[in-house]
């Protein structure tokens, strides 16, 4: 984001006077250069908000302690953290949080739209791709956002980890796209009932 401002204020400071007044060849010189700039402040933008680095600055684990730290939130890990998500960024957010929890992370699932994994593959975007003997599950639906029987699948998947759960086990939630239903004034518990009976930590991005 520091980056991104950076290019701002160059912008800013940049004279006008070649584009506007200026021989074409100038004119060329001074839009190409605008050009790169507007690259350059669109790739940092998009880096600020990835959702490994965004992810890393939420969560941090103390490996001698096995202390997990959730934003100002601290919990014990003993290899008795599960997993659960949905969203579109939960797949990239679901990876890193793999591999920064390392063996106390005992298992997961996510619900990620559609088509998602072959998107990031054909982008290059490996880094966001769980490994091949990955303990989080994916389940892919709701193509073009609508929900479907996929979708269902992948509800229902998560809840039965939910429900098996005890007062001895960690529930990591990874959330994306998401917010408070204004339209009634409800917060969330009113609308999807009680909490999970057991200590949660949600990560909303």
């Amino acid at each position: 984001m520091a980056a991104a401002l950076q290019v701002l204020r160059h912008l800013a400071r940049a004279p006008l006077r070649p584009l506007l007044w200026g021989c074409p060849l100038a004119r060329l010189a001074s839009s190409m250069a605008l050009a790169e700039q507007a690259q350059q402040l669109f790739e940092s933008t998009v880096g600020a908000v990835l959702p490994g680095p965004m992810l890393q600055r939420a969560l941090s684990l103390d490996p001698d302690s096995g202390q997990l730290k959730v934003r100002d939130r601290s919990f014990q890990l003993q290899q008795n953290l599960y997993l659960v998500g949905f969203g579109k960024a939960v797949l990239g957010m679901a990876t890193a949080a793999e591999e920064l929890l390392g063996q106390h992370l005992v298992q997961g699932v996510i619900s990620v739209p559609k088509g998602i994994r072959a998107a990031m593959e054909s982008a290059g975007k490996q880094e966001m791709l769980l490994k091949p003997h990955s303990r989080v599950q994916v389940f892919e639906g709701a193509e073009n956002n609508l929900p479907d029987r996929d979708a269902l699948r992948a509800a229902l998947a998560i809840r039965q980890l939910a429900e098996g759960l005890t007062a001895d086990d960690l529930l990591l939630v990874l959330i994306s796209g998401w917010g408070t239903p204004a339209a009634h004034g409800a917060d969330w518990h009113q609308c999807h009932g009680c909490p999970p009976p057991v200590p949660a930590a949600a990560v909303i991005l």
